[in-house]
């Protein structure tokens, strides 16, 4: 492989300890006074100047900061990485325990840097949070590094924000983050986890969550190195486990926060694997995940293969890109684009000739997530849904399970003296040409959660029409059968399918 030089990251600030003053609450109390949060920038910068910065582009905010106003001042320093004048900044931040504690260095002769990004992050419940990350990587995550560096600690991107939208939010006893990067998923598990327990591989991200917790406000978590389920002792087990792992496949693991260090798609097929044993009974794991579409072999069966027994499973395909697509686009995160052509093109040759070994042909991107079940058959759903979701979906994916629970407990008598509701925000769509007098076909469509479509037939369309939890299927679907002049017999024998589906996709509620 050709080689990489890099600078070192620099020194990180100290970890809160209870033999010092906490640098790290003053910090925040500091922070919030100025409004430097999640709010307080997007009234600062604009839509335009906020949205730039997540595609790593800083001019706009630099613009939008070039007056001397206290929370001016912070976007420079913290979230631009602008020296700034050492007298502006003592009116703002405690200085003296900035400097001590690392969180700020000297630079030049009156002015003052800092040593991590800090980006204000907002909670599910308006909580008013701080990442800290490697400089140049909390604005437009990888995007916005000037170097790479295998030790290097990512801030947020669209991977950490789509897991903590997707991640069943239930209050549990105990929660495990696996590869916690800046401690993202941990901070939001601390909301409702009891304990919490964070691995990593690289002690510096270790270091990081610590930070990120503590400038949040958050109670400290169980920091544990090691790569995977190694630091979990043989006894552990979780109500929750979440992971946004090193997934990228690539020939070799050159940069840590994001390659897999495994044999193609080996690392996230290991964690998946190894998540069953460890869960509670109905806890959750939940991972996002790459996966190789291999030249004679279904991508859903190997993905199957995955499911470890005694787990429910919702595998869903968000994206799919051809090998060439990838390894460009893993190439552009690393800049190599930017380097010498000849080692770019040896470097994308590296990826190829890796992909060709394996037989790939394509990579998929999407998430996998286990519920640990004590059914006799295990409910295993592989699809497809590359369409737009409304995040966060945390209580569609708890609800999704409920429904599989129910639809397991009913066989199809029971489901015929069942009582259901048309989910909230559910409309009906009729496709054919102009002037037919009935439609081609008929269309249900949501409008939260996945935002699913699925054709019915007229009395599919019907059925969900009228339930609202007072009369049973069965009685619907008698009545349907006298309008249409059909025997009821014959419509109660074909429509339990029908109904199965409309219920496990959420189009239908049991109404208990």
């Amino acid at each position: 492989m050709v080689g990489v030089s890099t600078p070192s990251p620099s020194p990180l600030p100290a970890l809160p300890a209870s033999d010092r003053p906490d640098a790290a609450a003053r910090l925040r109390d500091a922070l919030l006074g100025v409004s430097f949060t999640a709010d307080g920038l997007l009234d600062l910068l604009g839509a335009p100047a906020y949205a730039a910065l997540a595609r790593s582009e800083t001019v706009p905010a630099l613009r939008a900061t070039r007056g001397d106003t206290p929370l001016e001042t912070l976007v420079r320093l913290f979230l631009l990485q602008q020296p700034v004048p050492h007298a502006r900044v003592a009116d703002v931040l405690p200085m003296p325990e900035c400097l001590e504690s690392g969180w700020l260095v000297r630079a030049g002769g009156d002015e003052v840097a800092a040593t991590v990004d800090v980006r204000p992050y907002g909670g599910p419940a308006g909580e008013d949070w701080f990442i800290v990350s490697d400089l140049g990587c909390a604005v437009g995550g990888a995007g916005g590094i000037g170097r790479r560096d295998e030790r290097v600690v990512l801030g947020i991107g669209g991977a950490s924000t789509t897991l903590a939208g997707i991640t069943v939010r239930t209050a549990v006893s105990s929660a495990l983050d696996l590869g916690t990067g800046s401690g993202i998923q941990a901070l939001h598990a601390a909301q409702h986890a009891t304990r919490v327990t964070a691995t990593d591989v690289n002690p510096r991200a270790l270091h990081i969550t610590a930070l990120t917790l503590a400038l949040s406000g958050a109670p400290a978590a169980d920091l544990r190195e090691g790569s995977l389920f190694e630091p979990v002792r043989d006894d552990e087990r979780y109500d929750l486990i979440v992971s946004n792992p090193p997934f990228v496949i690539s020939p070799g693991a050159r940069l840590t926060y994001r390659d897999g260090g495994m044999g193609g798609d080996d690392l996230c097929r290991s964690l998946v694997q190894g998540a069953g044993e460890r869960l509670n009974e109905g806890g959750f794991a939940q991972f996002l995940a790459n996966w190789q579409h291999a030249e004679g072999e279904d991508w859903q069966d190997r993905l199957r293969s995955w499911v470890p027994r005694g787990c429910d499973a919702w595998i869903v395909q968000r994206e799919v890109q051809d090998v060439t697509q990838y390894a460009e686009l893993w190439l552009r995160d690393a800049g190599d684009h930017h380097g010498d052509p000849a080692e770019y093109q040896a470097r994308y040759d590296g990826w190829l000739e890796e992909f060709e070994a394996r037989k790939a042909k394509a990579v998929g991107f999407g998430w996998i997530i286990l519920r640990r079940t004590g059914a006799a058959v295990p409910s295993v759903t592989v699809e497809e849904w590359p369409h737009p979701v409304e995040q966060p979906l945390g209580d569609t994916v708890r609800a999704h399970f409920g429904r599989l629970d129910y639809l397991r407990a009913h066989d199809d008598a029971a489901l015929l003296e069942g009582h259901f509701r048309l989910a909230p925000e559910i409309v009906q769509e009729q496709v054919g040409l102009p002037g037919a007098e009935d439609p081609e076909h008929v269309v249900l469509r949501q409008h939260r959660g996945m935002r699913r479509a699925t054709r019915v037939d007229t009395v599919g369309a019907g059925f969900a029409g009228v339930c609202d939890g007072t009369m049973s299927a069965g009685r619907i679907l008698d009545a349907i059968a006298q309008l249409l002049g059909e025997d009821p017999v014959v419509l109660r024998d074909r429509t339990p399918a029908q109904i199965r589906l409309l219920v496990e996709q959420g189009f239908l509620e049991p109404a208990h």
